[in-house]
């Protein structure tokens, strides 16, 4: 038995469906299985079927030996769709609103012989739990990063006064990923050096690795379908007291976070032990990014550790803690972990060092 899709069957009869329409990439592969790029599901109160095309036909019946495989021939998925909606008698469908675009929702709306009900994160908030296959996977793609970050330090310390680029850094990152079993990013990878490091999302360049620099590395990798994300930010040749001061900031600041840190507390709590003592150190105007988010099939998923999260955190969310200082024409700071939340704390499954590194 299908036991996400009996969850989602729940949530039809306490709203009166009799079908749920999954266009989502990652919400299909969550429901099904399929790692393809190019199906729909439709689920029934007795049948869940998976519609796609010619390309697909012989991986659906590898990935989804529970569901029925519909080729969507040459009307399209959605019009495929519709057709076995209406077969199966179904009157009163859901789709997911964020995963469609208006053209298709127009194609939906104008078949009046099914209502159509948009619905919003409903298979998403079946993902925000973790089951234990799920965590394991988190596990071992996050242990791929750990693998990464030890031999990206070795490269750079054998390579750095030769001269190396940020784009240099990168590759080696992934390419250790990839041997490591990694199937791809789970994101751009970001490797920023010196004054550039006080972007938070900056894209890896030409930019030499110089003695000075804080270098920040956040790069993380698919496993298995799913996703991991890590920090960490190093130094080249000598630290000086400031980059010190910043580091070790950050550094306390997610430490008592992730101390802080059990199910049950709104994500807006966990969000304010960092950014409480980051204030209290003066920083509080350089750190202005959410605490984390949650990790899973996507990299970003809900719910997060922000100012404005509500939402209780749960025991067997997986979510990241990554606070920050940014300090414009000098340099940043980022350190992330990915950690699982228990009712106790957490488990954190980021074991790469997080003192200082001053590579010389």
């Amino acid at each position: 038995m299908n036991t996400r899709i009996e969850k989602l069957r729940e949530y039809m009869k306490t709203n009166g469906l009799n079908g749920f329409l999954i266009g989502s990439e990652a919400n299909r592969m969550y429901l099904s299985g399929f790692t393809g790029s190019n199906a729909m599901l439709l689920i029934t109160n007795s049948e869940q079927y998976i519609i796609t095309d010619f390309r697909y036909l012989e991986q659906v019946a590898k990935e989804c030996p529970d569901f029925i495989c519909i080729d969507q021939g040459k009307i399209g998925l959605l019009r495929t769709a519709f057709d076995f909606a209406c077969q199966a008698s179904c009157k009163k469908i859901a789709f997911e609103a964020e995963h469609i675009s208006y053209s298709r929702y127009q194609e939906l709306v104008k078949e009046s012989r099914i209502e159509w009900i948009p619905t919003e994160g409903v298979v998403e908030r079946l993902r925000e739990i973790k089951e234990e296959t799920e965590l394991e996977k988190l596990a071992k793609a996050e242990s791929i990063g750990d693998i990464a970050f030890k031999e990206v330090i070795k490269f750079i310390e054998e390579n750095w006064k030769k001269g190396i680029t940020e784009n240099e850094v990168a590759l080696e990152i992934e390419r250790v990923m990839r041997k490591n079993g990694a199937s791809g990013n789970s994101f751009d990878t970001i490797v920023a050096s010196g004054a550039k490091s006080s972007l938070p999302h900056a894209k890896p360049g030409d930019e030499f690795l110089k003695k000075g620099d804080f270098v920040v590395m956040d790069f993380g990798c698919i496993y298995e379908g799913y996703c991991s994300d890590m920090t960490r930010t190093i130094v080249i040749g000598e630290a000086s007291p400031k980059h010190r001061e910043i580091y070790d900031t950050v550094l306390k600041a997610q430490e008592l976070a992730l101390q802080g840190i059990r199910a049950g507390l709104k994500g807006k709590e966990v969000d304010a032990i960092a950014r409480h003592y980051i204030t209290e150190a003066g920083y509080g105007n350089y750190f202005g990014h959410g605490l984390g988010h949650s990790v899973g099939i996507e990299i970003h998923e809900n719910p997060r550790f922000s100012m404005a999260e509500e939402q209780i955190i749960e025991s067997g969310m997986v979510i990241t803690v990554e606070p920050g200082i940014y300090l414009p024409g000098f340099g940043g700071v980022r350190i992330e972990d990915m950690v699982i939340v228990t009712k106790e704390g957490i488990k954190n499954l980021t074991h790469s060092p997080k003192e200082l590194i001053i590579i010389n």
